[in-house]
């Protein structure tokens, strides 16, 4: 049997009603997270010209645009894709703690397009993303860390998370999943250093979602791939991990249903930027308050994670994309701040001389031995002060994991505090909450996706 069959055979065998209670209630806080993240997005130019060339091509009307994205509905694909990318552009979405993937994002811009163009309800759509979340975590498994090694985008794993949604909310069997899955396999790829540098980074999370689509499209209708794909000599583990496929095999077909990635390594960003930075920001900020440091106090930040030997990104950022992939931002905002919210991302505070003051002294530090396998995207920050004090820090898992526990106050605030950049009403935003909390008991997804709409 092939990883895509066996897979495919769990998948469409899970029932909602054998899913945990704690995989519903994550999938609807990232719906949240997401439509947050999306409202964010609505004002960057990446995602807008996108918006933009679906609205004039048109086509089949399957679903909305969210946020003022036009009255006409439009293909369920082309919506699929430019909602993503809404929620990627402003880096502020979800990711799967082991390799970074941001699953949520293209989950929920597909399972609620699809969700109105079928009329599902609430619970069929937070199924849909419980299992395409699966689907991301375990196929993207094997091949970590070998693919960003080898310069590939995190887009890779996020295609079968779309692809699955898709195709339980279409009813495909398994052998239909299981082609789906392939065709998936065959149609991604994504370079990590252009998405690290400019608007490749959203361009990736839209082909995901949409590729995704299609795929699951394609294969309900009967379009057949070559099954063994994943497994394969040169195929998908091998290509993009660098691993045996037949090793990669077991280890993604491992365990099913003994623990669930939407619970075990999902994390919802409840500040901006890159995840793999958080810690970083989170652990200077508790050493400069536990220290009383203040930054003109400071004479080094040294910073350290297990396999962490240099300062990557932009060493100064000029802008989001920039601020989003710089550790040193996020450790010197940290100390000077002592917190980092929202806020960090605004084009203030990416000027801000105190905090570029503060990134010339970012150090790297000799990566810990000592618990090392407790650091889940996790750091450990030091700040010397010139008169020879130290403060130390250590964060193994960053706010707003999973594992961690997350708080519906945490999301609520999120939502609150992003979702006001899409022009939407205060009623408005404070209805589509509502709706969202109440999401699994929905009869129908389309009332909540017209409020996004802002009907």
């Amino acid at each position: 049997m092939t990883v895509a069959r066996e897979l495919a055979d769990f998948l469409v065998g899970a029932k909602t009603s054998d899913l945990p209670p704690q995989t519903l209630q994550h999938a609807t806080m990232i719906i949240a997270s997401t439509i947050a993240s999306a409202a964010y997005g609505t004002s960057i130019p990446s995602a807008r010209i996108i918006r933009d060339l679906v609205r004039e091509q048109g086509g089949r009307p399957d679903a909305s645009l969210w946020f003022g994205g036009g009255g006409a509905k439009l293909p369920v694909a082309e919506v699929a894709r430019s909602n993503a990318m809404l929620s990627d552009a402003a880096a502020s979405d979800d990711s799967d703690l082991r390799n970074i993937v941001h699953a949520g994002t293209p989950l929920t811009a597909v399972s609620l397009a699809f969700g109105e163009r079928l009329g599902s309800s609430g619970r069929d759509v937070l199924t849909a993303i419980v299992l395409g979340y699966e689907a991301a975590g375990r196929l993207s498994e094997p091949i970590t860390p070998g693919f960003r090694a080898r310069g590939f985008h995190g887009c890779l794993g996020a295609v079968f998370a779309a692809t699955v949604s898709a195709s339980h909310l279409l009813g495909l069997t398994a052998e239909q999943m299981a082609q789906s899955i392939a065709i998936s396999a065959v149609s991604i790829g994504g370079l990590a250093t252009a998405a690290d540098t400019s608007f490749a980074r959203e361009y990736h999370a839209g082909l995901a979602a949409q590729l995704g689509v299609n795929a699951a499209l394609a294969a309900q209708r009967g379009y057949r791939a070559e099954e063994r794909v994943l497994e394969a000599p040169q195929g998908f583990f091998e290509a993009f991990g660098g691993v045996d496929g037949s090793t990669a095999a077991r280890t993604a077909t491992l365990g099913f249903g003994e623990s669930w990635d939407i619970v075990t390594d999902m994390a919802i960003k409840l500040v901006p930027g890159g995840h793999p930075y958080h810690a970083f920001a989170e652990a200077a900020a508790n050493a400069a308050r536990d220290g009383a440091i203040v930054a003109t106090e400071v004479e080094s930040i040294t910073i350290s994670r297990p396999g962490f030997t240099k300062l990557s990104g932009p060493l100064h950022p000029v802008d989001l994309i920039d601020m989003a992939h710089s550790p040193a931002y996020f450790a010197a905002a940290g100390v000077a701040d002592r917190t980092f919210g929202w806020q960090n991302a605004s084009d203030a505070k990416i000027a801000d001389p105190v905090i570029h003051g503060l990134i010339d002294k970012v150090r790297v530090g000799i990566p810990p031995i000592e618990n090392a396998d407790r650091y889940r995207q996790g750091a450990t920050v030091t700040i010397r002060t010139a008169d020879g004090r130290e403060s130390t820090n250590t964060v193994y898992l960053p706010k707003g994991s999973g594992a961690l526990g997350i708080a519906w106050r945490d999301v609520n605030a999120k939502y609150r505090a992003l979702v006001p950049a899409s022009g939407l009403s205060g009623e408005a935003i404070e209805a589509s909450l509502a709706r969202i909390h109440d999401f699994g008991q929905l009869a129908s997804v389309s009332p909540m996706i017209d409020l996004l709409r802002g009907r």
